[in-house]
């Protein structure tokens, strides 16, 4: 019987697109204490740069921003020729670049009688130039990424993708229908290429973080003046048994799980990190 450690993921080289957000530096960071090499890839450069920084000083391992766009296939192409040239063969791809917009986001949960009169603040009322740029965000910016940073892995017979999906995309929430049905996709996507790839030796999964404070949700969540819970803040403690939002952090075991050997028999499934509200029926 083999080990059970994280060690096979030492010197392993993984791309986290989206890597200077709040969630993906965490995660990276997580790796960065497994002894993994990062390629931080983000549309803000000095922030890649900065999370790069702080994951070489913490960790003591490689970590190397790179300035890209998820949605343009040169953009990837160039920063692939440099992870490889700089770091080497790739390993492993987290895609982690995706948010919401408010244009895409209905103020009203439900339509009512006492708000018909009012339905520019309604599912009617929404822009599609907000949906097409969170379905892009979410959905292409995972598919580009998974085209080109998985060639290595095709040559080498073995590697990695772990999607990150979201609770929206099993339980769809009220306001964010865009952002939903986009992380919906992301699960569907998910499982097809798993199918797709299962026999070149790459496996291919996804988490769906429950309920974390991130700059996409922070003004749905907390009131922007007095820092307190909005009316969904509270709801969303209440239907999460363990009655907190989760700490970026506590997705780094998941994700350690999916990218090592351990689950190396594990494609195409998603799971769920949520202090339990995807298994709660409200009652």
């Amino acid at each position: 019987m083999e080990k059970n450690s994280f060690d096979d993921l030492k010197n392993k080289v993984c791309i986290v697109t989206g890597g200077a957000g709040i969630l993906c530096s965490a995660l990276a960071k997580g790796l960065g204490y497994a002894g993994v090499k990062t390629a931080i890839l983000d549309i803000n450069e000095e922030m890649a740069k900065k999370v790069a920084a702080e994951i070489e000083k913490e960790t003591g391992t490689t970590s190397r921003p790179y300035a890209a766009n998820v949605l343009d296939a040169k953009s990837l192409e160039d920063a692939k020729a440099a992870i490889n040239s700089e770091l080497g063969k790739i390993n492993m791809l987290i895609n982690g670049a995706g948010g919401n917009s408010p244009k895409a986001t209905a103020p009203v949960e439900e339509i009512k009688k006492e708000n018909m009169s009012e339905l520019e603040k309604t599912f009617y009322g929404l822009e599609l130039d907000g949906f097409e740029w969170v379905f892009d965000l979410n959905f292409k910016g995972t598919l580009l990424p998974s085209m080109i940073f998985t060639k290595d892995m095709l040559e080498s017979g073995k590697g990695v993708i772990v999607n990150i999906s979201s609770m929206a995309s099993i339980k769809p929430l009220t306001k964010v229908v865009a952002y939903s049905a986009a992380k919906a996709a992301i699960n569907n996507f998910t499982e097809w290429l798993a199918v797709h790839l299962a026999k070149t030796g790459i496996r291919v999964n996804a988490v769906a973080p429950g309920f974390f404070l991130t700059n996409q949700n922070r003004f749905l969540l907390l009131d922007e003046k007095t820092g307190k819970p909005t009316a969904r803040g509270e709801k969303i403690i209440a239907n999460t048994p363990m009655g907190r939002y989760g700490e970026v952090e506590e997705v780094t075991g998941a994700v350690l799980f999916l990218l090592s050997d351990i689950s190396k028999f594990v494609t195409g499934i998603v799971i769920p990190v949520d202090g339990g509200f995807s298994a709660f029926g409200g009652v």
